[in-house]
């Protein structure tokens, strides 16, 4: 929590310094450019005079400001919108705000004007800001963003699973209940198939019914005889 709010701080600090320093250098007169800017509409017209007319260093100068100009948009803003669809609303904020500073130039400004290859140069600045460095910050903020909620959603309790669970089959622990097969430990209940010790117990009752049966047989015979 605390490195969340840090960040978001800071954040906002340097979107407020970064605001201070886009109005210095966007808003400031220039008299002495005022007989030689006009507004450019036409994408590309600028980028060829900056080759053609410029010296390279003037012309890296002039192109390389307005991507620099632009970067801090995309790793200030992503962090400030919403998570979802991150890139294309940081994308049209950054067109939206250097659009309102064009047409401020061109209106209010001395020697200044619009001009669209500012726009383009200051959105492609961005999303090069977004992509080094706007998309790890912003991901690793609204992460940490997330983490309080997933606290306090409650989780559900798992059911604990029974120790015997009762099913068709006989199982080693299960012995309470009799089955179609005897096992090793059971049972409590008579199974069709007699045990040890209850064929003994018969054995021995059928012997007395035939020692029984061979006496009142040689009864028989010495009455008879």
């Amino acid at each position: 929590m605390l490195l969340q709010v840090t960040i978001l701080v800071a954040v906002i600090l340097a979107m407020v310094g970064f605001s201070v320093v886009l109005a210095k250098v966007t808003l400031t007169p220039s008299p002495a450019s005022e007989d030689l800017v006009t507004s450019n509409l036409h994408p590309g017209r600028s980028l060829r005079q900056y080759a053609e007319d410029y010296t390279f260093l003037a012309a890296c100068k002039q192109g390389g400001g307005n991507l620099v100009l632009g970067m801090p948009f995309g790793v200030l803003l992503p962090v400030l919108v919403p998570r979802r669809l991150r890139m294309i609303r940081m994308v049209l904020l950054t067109v939206l705000v250097i659009v309102v500073v064009e047409l401020v130039q061109g209106a209010l400004v001395a020697g200044r004007a619009f001009d669209i290859d500012d726009v383009i140069l200051n959105t492609a600045g961005a999303l090069f800001g977004y992509l080094v460095l706007g998309r790890r910050l912003s991901h690793r903020y609204h992460v940490l963003a997330a983490e309080p909620w997933r606290e306090t959603v409650p989780v559900p309790a798992r059911r604990s699973k029974p120790d015997g669970p009762r099913t068709g089959k006989p199982t080693g622990k299960q012995t309470g209940k009799a089955t179609g097969k005897p096992t090793g430990k059971s049972t409590g209940k008579p199974t069709g198939r007699p045990t040890g010790k209850r064929t003994g117990r018969a054995a021995t009752s059928w012997t007395r019914v035939r020692q029984d049966v061979r006496a009142r047989l040689t009864r028989g015979r010495d009455r008879k005889s």
